[in-house]
């Protein structure tokens, strides 16, 4: 009767249970252990565990055997398991010893829980998380920003293309931290910062004595991003000779450093940058061909600014905050006349300009609001025409007409985004007629 009963409570345990002995082999196996794994009782017992579980732990460190080993117990250790159906699962796992009534060891049990869902949440976050400092509402961009999750998840080479200042450096830090490489080297180097034969060793390193003034060994960046990522910034500028070696690394992950006869290997995934058109390179013979091919598995080709003004006002509101959380200055919005200024600037440079332009403006400014008065010079000249200063009613009421758009109607959230009294903008929506 009270094995009757031990095993009704077994099997109406939430969590997945099972026994082993001390060579491994499942002795039992509860009935929730059963539908998350999808093996039935009688094909797991007898079975060593790894031939059940199939886990990426199982040959290298294992927690039953940890814990039949150390006698210490193991709690909430993640593992992703293989179910029958080959479907990947991650569970949370604890063990502890198992012992008869002699007190003796006899083997080990494990508590497992499908984490699927808990996990899914937890991906969820850290992608928003990693995505929060692309601010933008911009078709083109949100397609590339609901991109961004599946490309990091691969391994492939990436090239990314735009104008200087577009944010190709963000994209690349968010594709690493992203990636199942988020916790390995994430590193950076500026092609064109460098001349061919000193990014040469920066990127190989080089042996004792490759040189004159090599006194040491010294690692390359290759070596220093294994199980990481390296942004190949303004590949554009890299020699052609220099592109035969880089080649080789990324068709079969190895590298010579200089003065070394021995082949290194390195497992760095390559983020490639560059504000050059590379096909207009290629033709003038600087690029090679078959390099393009090989960083340009998947492309991604960031908007200038200009091609999306409606981000502007997101863009200062996000600089505005960014810059009162840094100098604690009393700032808290910009004037419709300067907002005018700052649609109708082409900013060359791209999102950088606009937060130069932003930070500027905190230094220039000493009130609650950014007035014209405060913007980069460059601005103020571009807004002024020859027959006087450029017509603004047209541009705000469009501002005002897309804000309206994009917040639904809604007047409230509308004012907060353009940084105006809720009065203001009524008054504004009634003198240039807007529909709401």
């Amino acid at each position: 009767m009270a094995q009757k009963l031990s095993e009704i409570i077994f099997n109406s345990i939430s969590d997945g249970v099972f026994t082993v002995n001390r060579e491994c082999i499942i002795t039992s196996f509860n009935k929730a252990a059963e539908e998350i794994t999808g093996f039935k009782s009688d094909e797991a017992v007898g079975k060593h565990c790894y031939d059940i579980f199939r886990t990426e732990i199982c040959n290298k460190k294992c927690a039953l055997k940890d814990t039949l080993k150390s006698h210490a117990t193991i709690e909430n250790a993640r593992v992703t398991i293989i179910t029958r159906d080959g479907c990947e699962i991650p569970i949370s796992v604890s063990t502890t010893m198992l012992k008869d009534g002699n007190g003796e060891i006899i083997g080990a049990v494990e508590f497992f829980r499908d984490i699927s869902e808990i996990d899914y949440l937890e991906k969820s976050l850290e992608r928003k998380q990693a995505l929060r400092d692309i601010v933008s509402v911009n078709d083109k961009m949100q397609k590339l920003i609901g991109l961004l999750p599946d490309i990091a998840d691969s391994d492939c080479s990436v090239l990314i293309e735009g104008p200087s200042g577009c944010g190709k450096e963000l994209f690349a830090q968010i594709l690493h931290n992203l990636s199942p490489r988020k916790y390995g080297p994430y590193i950076k180097i500026n092609c064109a910062a460098l001349p061919a034969n000193l990014l040469e060793s920066e990127l190989f390193g080089y042996e004792k004595g490759a040189f004159t003034d090599a006194k040491r060994d010294k690692p390359g960046q290759f070596c220093l991003a294994n199980g990481g990522t390296l942004l190949l910034d303004e590949i554009s500028e890299m020699d052609v000779a220099l592109q035969v070696k880089l080649l080789r690394v990324l068709n079969n992950g190895e590298y010579r450093p200089l003065g070394s006869t021995k082949a290194m290997r390195t497992d760095a995934r390559v983020i490639a940058a560059t504000n050059a058109e590379l096909a207009s390179e290629i033709e003038k013979g600087r690029f090679r061909k078959d390099l393009y091919y090989r960083i340009n598995v998947v492309n991604i080709k960031i908007p200038a600014l200009s091609e999306r003004p409606e981000d502007i006002p997101l863009l200062v509101n996000h600089f505005i905050q960014v810059f009162k959380d840094k100098t604690r200055r009393p700032i808290k919005r910009v004037t419709p006349e300067a907002m005018v200024m700052l649609r109708n600037y082409s900013f060359p440079g791209n999102v950088r300009e606009l937060e130069n332009a932003i930070e500027h403006a905190f230094v220039m400014c000493h009130g609650e609001e950014i007035k014209p008065s405060h913007l980069p010079q460059n601005i103020l000249e571009d807004h002024v025409e020859s027959n006087g200063i450029s017509p603004v009613s047209s541009s705000e009421k469009k501002i005002i007409q897309e804000a309206l758009q994009r917040n639904h109607g809604n007047k409230t959230l509308t004012a907060r985004e353009l940084g105006v009294h809720r009065s203001t903008l009524w008054r504004k929506i009634k003198t240039y007629g807007i529909r709401v």
